[in-house]
């Protein structure tokens, strides 16, 4: 199944549109992705009560009309939230699912704050039991990836990693020491891959240079935005995930 996730470039959160009013991780953006023949990219967080909601930030306000973080509101509720943009309401993970319907290969990125809560990973693995479709998990937690690994999920996994984890929002409240972790892919035995997803600021790179040469895994590269930053990629990697321009 890995072969067919190479096929064609990946659109980052869907084929969003700021012109056209079309929010990222919306099913409006992963229809448009579908009708341009791309593959699709996507995140979830874990509502209150437990599903799993297609949704990037950890808090409402970037681009819902509330504020406050995603779990702390239930799926019904998040789902009567307008965006601040087009009509459009967050779905659910099984309602981005059934809309797909595996016309596309469906790349989720199950969002984690490094705080060994695996509910959301189980929610994934729920639902990834039960899909027909090419789809493929991946996290930048280790955790998250070993769990699923352990629990016999038949899906590719994909390794989200970049070169540095610095003092963003993002890396902040991890120690020295688990950046370390993170930055030299020391879970690798456990997690075992199916490819690596590597940042395009950090390419070219030894780390994803070994993944493809070494030991012939794939290297996805995120995020990609103009044709000259996927032309510098190519060298380096299998496939894209792009956003911004139509690959």
């Amino acid at each position: 199944m890995i072969e067919r996730l190479l096929k064609r470039p990946i659109a980052h959160r869907g084929l969003h549109s700021k012109a056209e009013k079309r929010v990222e991780n919306t099913l409006a953006a992963a229809a448009a992705a579908i009708a341009k023949g791309y593959a699709i990219e996507c995140d979830i967080q874990r509502s209150k009560d437990g599903e799993a909601m297609v949704f990037h930030d950890f808090r409402l306000d970037r681009l819902l009309q509330a504020d406050g973080r995603l779990d702390a509101f239930t799926a019904r509720e998040l789902g009567a939230i307008p965006f601040r943009e087009g009509d459009e309401r967050i779905a659910t993970l099984p309602q981005l699912l059934i809309e797909v319907r595996g016309q596309a290969p469906l790349v989720v990125e199950i969002k984690s704050r490094f705080d060994g809560d695996l509910r959301l990973a189980d929610r994934a693995i729920e639902l990834a039991a039960s899909y027909g479709g090419a789809l493929y998990l991946k996290s930048f937690d280790p955790e998250v990836l070993a769990h699923i690994r352990a629990a016999g999920v038949a899906c590719p996994l994909g390794l989200i990693a970049q070169a540095h984890y610095g003092d963003e929002e993002d890396w902040a409240h991890l120690t020295p020491e688990r950046r370390s972790l993170l930055t030299t892919l020391c879970d690798y035995a456990r997690v075992a891959p199916n490819f690596l997803s590597w940042r395009v600021g950090d390419l070219p790179h030894a780390i994803p240079q070994l993944f493809r040469a070494g030991i012939g895994l794939p290297v996805v590269t995120w995020t990609v935005r103009s044709h000259e930053a996927r032309t510098a990629a190519a060298p380096w990697a299998d496939q894209i995930i792009f956003e911004g321009f139509e690959a």
